[in-house]
């Protein structure tokens, strides 16, 4: 059988995203697949060798191999216990009390708030910490301040109306840009994240010879370039704002 058979996992991913179906089916039915024709039995021990029909000794089961890959990347699961505590603040009203926080201050907007918090993920980026922003501060922080910033500033509309509905859909999705743009590209100044490890280690198999602080720095232009862009694109959003309130669309 063909080599390039075992490329077919990531045909089933990329048309699996492409029909938007459930990400975890997806890549779990992807990597079965791409198991079964590089040869590698369901179970370690047994002799089928999967659909390359090729023997191979001793190989590791799939499904040996996805729960071995679960319990030892299962700390990543932590964040999970976080739920409980979120959730009881929010019942007690956290986010009625970041609104109300917010709107003490006369220059905040939801687009410099977006702002401060990337940078705020960037710095924790090069700490070196790992928090799961969206659960931990987007939902019940960022965007309450953000839409509470936004209500402050908006004295034209009613805040139940169609016209505020549609500004928090929108300020939402910029509290959500701002966490991952933050987080993926700030965690990269770190040589102690998982991310820059992950490349080291892959560099280092296939012969490369390098250190982990050469990625860091080549990571920081790269940085530089998403804080920029999300500067501007959250200076626009301000403006965009404020567009629709003097209009009143």
């Amino acid at each position: 059988m063909p080599e390039w058979f075992k490329l077919i996992g990531v045909l089933i991913v990329v048309v699996g995203l492409a029909l938007r179906l459930r990400t975890t089916i997806v890549v779990v039915v992807a990597g079965f697949v791409t198991g079964l024709f590089a040869g590698l039995p369901l179970l370690t021990g047994e002799t089928f060798a999967g659909l390359a029909f090729i023997s191979q000794p001793g190989a590791e089961g799939i499904i040996n191999m996805l729960g071995r890959a679960f319990t030892d990347n299962r700390l990543m699961t932590l964040f999970i216990i976080t739920f409980p505590a979120i959730g009881l603040s929010e019942r007690f009203g956290l986010q009625t009390q970041a609104r109300k926080l917010i709107a003490r201050f006369g220059a905040a907007t939801p687009g410099r708030l977006a702002i401060t918090y990337q940078l705020f993920r960037v710095l924790h980026g090069i700490l070196g910490l790992r928090l799961n922003g969206h659960p931990t501060f987007v939902r019940p922080l960022v965007f309450p301040m953000a839409a509470g910033a936004h209500s402050s500033r908006d004295t034209s509309h009613d805040t139940d109306t169609p016209h505020i509905e549609k500004d928090v859909e929108h300020i939402k999705a910029a509290s959500a840009a701002a966490e991952n743009y933050g987080n993926f590209y700030g965690q990269n100044l770190s040589p102690a994240q998982a991310g820059i490890l992950l490349v080291y280690g892959v560099m280092q198999g296939l012969g490369l010879t390098l250190s982990v602080w050469h990625l860091v720095l080549y990571a920081i232009p790269i940085t530089l370039c998403s804080v920029i862009l999300g500067i501007a694109q959250f200076t626009l959003f301000d403006l965009w704002l404020k567009r629709r309130q003097s209009s009143g669309s």
